[in-house]
């Protein structure tokens, strides 16, 4: 029968001294492994903290969360992975602090989304974001097409910032309401005024098939040229 209060088994679990060298270890291992998940997740994933927060998060209520419920975890080496947890903290934020090359792989850095209307393409790929997820941001700050944006970034911490235009500059754009969307097609009935549904490019067209110059997509809707209601 185990007794109340034996010093050994509560604060080492009956380990050795030594393990903590193991328990440093495996605190920097996992430590790593979830920044560089976090990290390829993307900040869709995360939004409003950093990925490095995140990881602080998560390791430091990790490391609590078990020695409080379960007695074979000892309190010693979840002290232990709290101080490396602190320690690779600092030396993170000093790294952030001293290279802006690391600290755009730590944190991101802010990526132009849409530039003038439409989208910019190499960034759209390289962001974890669905048109259709984006659509939906757009349309919660009352935008009824892209005619209507200037400029929209990704920020680091995953929220999106949208300039708009005045109203007099408002130019035909890429419809972002479902029930004129969904009228995209890749045969053009009647001439006027159509935008890509891949990039938002926006031009006339005439009957027929066209390929985007932009993004060589074939798949147009007719533009809109609302303004932002207030």
């Amino acid at each position: 029968m185990k007794e109340i209060f034996e010093w050994n088994r509560l604060l080492y679990n009956d380990l050795p001294e030594s393990f903590l060298i193991e328990v440093i270890f495996r605190s920097t291992i996992m430590f790593i492994v979830l920044l560089l998940t976090l990290k390829v997740a993307g900040k869709r994933g995360v939004r409003q903290l950093s990925v490095f927060e995140t990881v602080i998060i998560i390791a430091l209520g990790s490391a609590a969360g078990d020695p409080m419920f379960y007695e074979e975890v000892g309190i010693i080496p979840p002290i232990t992975v709290f101080l490396v947890i602190i320690l690779l903290y600092r030396l993170v934020t000093w790294l952030t602090g001293k290279s802006k090359r690391f600290e755009e792989f730590i944190e991101g850095k802010t990526e132009c989304i849409i530039s003038e209307g439409k989208f910019s393409i190499a960034t759209f790929k390289k962001e974890s974001l669905a048109q259709d997820e984006f659509f939906s941001e757009l349309r919660m700050r009352s935008i009824q097409h892209l005619g209507q944006v200037e400029n929209a970034f990704m920020e680091t911490s995953g929220e999106i910032s949208v300039f708009y235009y005045e109203d007099h500059e408002v130019q035909p754009g890429l419809p972002i309401l479902p029930f004129l969307f969904k009228h995209k097609s890749k045969t053009i009935l009647t001439e006027g005024i159509y935008s890509c549904t891949f990039c938002g490019n926006t031009e006339n067209q005439k009957p027929g098939n066209a390929e985007c110059r932009v993004c060589e997509k074939f798949e147009w809707v007719e533009s809109i040229k609302t303004l932002r209601k207030p």
